[in-house]
């Protein structure tokens, strides 16, 4: 049987590839054709993506591919991160590479914006979770600049609307992740424009929204002699990173304003949240500081922003710099034979978001919180997962408070998958049972929204269908959730879920 082949680019703040997709009409079959490194530059005092390196990368990750494939490369199709963003001007020329989220230019516009447009009408309007890496800070820290870029901008394009013009030519602005900006209003499903207005910034270069599916035209021909790729058009796929990793969460249940049903998106970060059929944008939710995020298929992706597995990655980088090469494996291995529930700390404390010495700041944090301060390697790691899988249940006990109803099953998916350590603590932690799976879950959902789009249109049961039929999945049944419920009413003081500010 003929087999189209997709080709999805994945971009991360750490690092991109190029990932194909080879389907048969029934199963999905992967391969990563290239991994290239990602980071952000310090150049003329500010963060920077280096994206001409980024725009050589791609083009590689191409050519291999047309070598690999040839003419059965039917589609590409661009994901990445949410809020990061750059201008085109008039000419059609790109004004500058686009600056990191972690740049220090949004310190303190939380307070300034709300000063202008209060806290409740901006959530009103956007629905979006505050934090101060959103677009809408960075917009407003241009504008206070007097930005000679912003001055000459005529398109605003997030990350993967860049790549996706740089491929096809086209200006478009895919609408998962213009949502991620707070410039966005999801139930118009249109840029916030009343808003926009009252903090000055220029209406002109918010363009027009296209839904996961829309196919942008031909690979432009310039690009498709150099790559060596015929025939091949420009879909977009759900283009935030996250949106496409739901899109592939093997659900069977559709969207509905109370899902029986949650996911937890689970890597760097964990994104632990629920798909709706409509936003919810409610005074709760804004208490909670939950966002409310486009998804594949006209859906809304209710979630909220917990640390992950940050802390381990930290962790390992700090013992790597004092000479101490830990595998994952290892450390997996060394934190299954520490005693359990020892050590419980809030994992989105602020002093744990870029500290110069994870392990410890682990340990200070513990002190702080009348906490046994972990000393070994073993103690420290198991402290960090457990810590995670508490602000999980944390997280999902609040998200049963938005939806009215208490969720009996978590879709855990991404690269954390890959720790079964902490997916058998998150299925203890809130007694509930798990589905783990698939792994690849934001390139899955990105090739098949190409694949399966139709007149821009995706069918969310489809594409998961498929997904349960080509990829494993593993099953984890709460075992002791008790003794967790126990060590938590133990708590010396809560283990609160920081806001994001």
């Amino acid at each position: 049987m003929t087999r189209s082949v997709a080709l999805a680019v994945d971009l991360g703040a750490s690092g991109g590839r190029v990932v194909s997709g080879a389907f048969d009409g029934r199963l999905l079959e992967l391969e990563e054709i290239h991994r290239f490194e990602n980071g952000p530059v310090a150049m003329g005092g500010q963060l920077v993506w280096d994206l001409p390196r980024l725009w050589q990368e791609v083009m590689l990750g191409l050519r291999m591919a047309a070598t690999r494939y040839g003419r059965t490369v039917s589609t590409i199709g661009v994901d990445a991160w949410g809020v990061d963003f750059s201008f085109l001007g008039a000419d059609g020329a790109l004004l500058a590479n686009p600056v990191c989220y972690r740049d220090t230019r949004t310190r303190g516009l939380l307070a300034a914006a709300q000063r202008i447009v209060p806290r409740e009408a901006i959530f009103a309007a956007s629905g979006v979770q505050f934090m101060e890496i959103n677009s809408l800070y960075q917009l407003l820290a241009m504008k206070n600049q007097q930005s000679s870029v912003l001055a000459a901008a005529d398109r605003l394009l997030m990350i993967p609307d860049i790549f996706h013009w740089l491929l096809s030519g086209q200006q478009s602005n895919e609408r998962t992740n213009a949502s991620t900006t707070q410039c966005f209003d999801p139930q118009k499903k249109n840029w916030a424009f009343e808003m926009l207005e009252r903090f000055d910034l220029p209406r002109r270069v918010f363009g027009e929204i296209f839904e996961p599916g829309t196919d942008l035209g031909p690979l432009r021909a310039d690009v498709a002699a150099e790559v060596g790729l015929v025939g091949v058009r420009v879909v977009m796929p759900g283009t935030h990173d996250t949106a496409s990793a739901v899109a592939a969460v093997p659900a069977l249940e559709p969207a509905c304003a109370r899902p029986d049903w949650c996911y937890v998106s689970l890597g760097t970060w964990a994104l632990v949240g629920a798909e709706l059929d409509r936003p919810f944008v409610t005074p709760q939710c804004l208490a909670y500081n939950f966002t409310n995020e486009a998804g594949v298929g006209g859906t809304t992706r209710l979630l909220k922003n917990v640390c992950g597995l940050w802390l381990v990655q930290q962790c390992r980088w700090s013992w790597q710099r004092a000479g101490k090469a830990w595998t994952w494996d290892q450390l997996t291995a060394l934190a299954a034979e520490a005693p359990p529930l020892v050590t419980l700390i809030d994992p989105n404390h602020p002093s744990l978001v870029a500290p110069a010495d994870m392990p410890e700041a682990i340990r200070a944090l513990a002190k702080l919180s009348g906490e046994p301060v972990p000393e070994s390697t073993a103690a420290i790691v198991r402290t960090a997962i457990e810590s995670v899988a508490v602000a999980v249940r944390k997280t999902l006990e609040e998200l049963d408070q938005l939806l009215g109803r208490r969720v009996s099953r978590i879709h855990i998916v991404g690269g954390g998958v890959k720790n079964t350590m902490l997916c058998q603590m998150i299925a203890d932690a809130t007694d509930r049972r798990v589905v783990a799976g698939p792994v690849e879950a934001t390139a899955i959902g990105n090739l098949l929204v190409q694949l399966s789009a139709k007149n821009g249109a995706v069918d969310l049961r489809s594409v998961r269908s498929i997904v349960r039929d080509s990829f494993e999945l593993v099953h984890y049944q709460p075992l002791e959730p008790g003794r967790w419920n126990d060590r938590l009413r133990s708590l010396k003081t809560p283990v609160p879920v920081s806001e994001s500010s």
